[in-house]
């Protein structure tokens, strides 16, 4: 991981930085969110250690900060696939996205993406800019299914964002999880960062970021629960770490939850999405129901 890369030590004069803020003004050009992607994907050590963007530096200590080449983007191509269309106008598209869809392009998937469909459905997104993502302002991890929404010009994009951003835009998800929380409607609040022993995971961790989560018990079964989560951040996998920090691992997560021989994916189903209209300002908020293996998945631990 770290063959070559920049060596900074930690003189008299900057004790006390954050680790974040330290490598962003001794390595020109970086920014600070970049650096701390850097930090989170293991490319910067402290000491020869994982370091994590709040860890104060002290003197003597020995950073090494490696910049990884970026990786070649795939490009993105209109594909005729099948899409859930729940609303559109001239300024948004909101679909009912499948589980095992992934949304965007990545290095080594390429195509048979959301973003690949939506492209075949909207040639004109492109123009938001040039990347394989245009449009997308939130996504949903690929065994989640789901109400998503995607932006279809500049101008609703910047809006949709300003709506995420200040907490405006209203995610609630149907989860099932293992256990009873108690009490039955609360909210939980803990720091989400990387893994600190596998940074392909994340975890909660002192230093991570701010993230909380609103559940109600919606439904009790034998040893299961039916819970409504509302995300007031968004965190990476937020609902599915944060449950299993609390002792109510989500059902079909092979991740951080539990594994079942009736459900061949987790349990989390993003049902709800309020925003406000870009084009009006007109508050609406958007439904699609649970797919038919997260029913029959209900159906199944109703009779345990």
């Amino acid at each position: 991981m770290m063959d070559g890369g920049k060596r900074l030590s930690v003189s008299a004069d900057r004790p006390g930085a954050r680790l974040d803020l330290f490598v962003c003004q001794s390595c020109k050009g970086l920014s600070r969110s970049f650096v701390q992607k850097l930090i989170d994907d293991g490319h910067v050590l402290i000491n020869g250690e994982l370091g994590r963007p709040s860890r104060k530096v002290k003197i003597g200590d020995v950073i090494l900060v490696h910049v990884p080449p970026p990786e070649p983007s795939p490009e993105l191509v209109p594909e005729e696939l099948p899409l859930d269309i729940v609303y559109e106008d001239g300024d948004i598209l909101v679909v009912n996205k499948p589980a095992g869809l992934t949304v965007y392009p990545a290095p080594g998937h390429p195509r048979h993406t959301l973003m690949n469909a939506i492209l075949a459905h909207c040639p004109e997104i492109t123009r938001i800019e040039s990347s394989v993502r245009p449009g997308v302002v939130h996504r949903l991890d690929k065994d989640t299914s789901g109400v998503m929404v995607i932006a279809k010009n500049k101008t609703a994009q910047l809006n949709l964002a300003s709506q995420l951003k200040g907490h405006r835009m209203l995610k609630k998800y149907l989860v099932l999880v293992r256990g009873s929380p108690l009490p039955g409607r609360g909210s939980v609040e803990a720091p989400i960062g990387r893994h600190p022993k596998d940074r392909k995971r994340m975890a909660v961790v002192e230093g991570g970021r701010p993230s909380r989560t609103l559940y109600e018990v919606t439904r009790r079964f034998n040893g299961y629960s039916e819970v409504e989560a509302t995300l007031q951040t968004g965190r990476t996998h937020q609902i599915r770490v944060h449950f299993s920090h609390k002792g109510w691992p989500v059902v079909g997560d092979a991740v951080y939850g539990v594994k079942v021989p009736w459900l061949g994916r987790q349990f989390v189903h993003a049902r709800t999405l309020g925003l406000r209209l870009p084009g009006s300002g007109k508050y609406v908020e958007f439904q699609a129901e649970p797919p038919a293996d997260l029913r029959e998945a209900l159906q199944t631990v109703s009779l345990l």
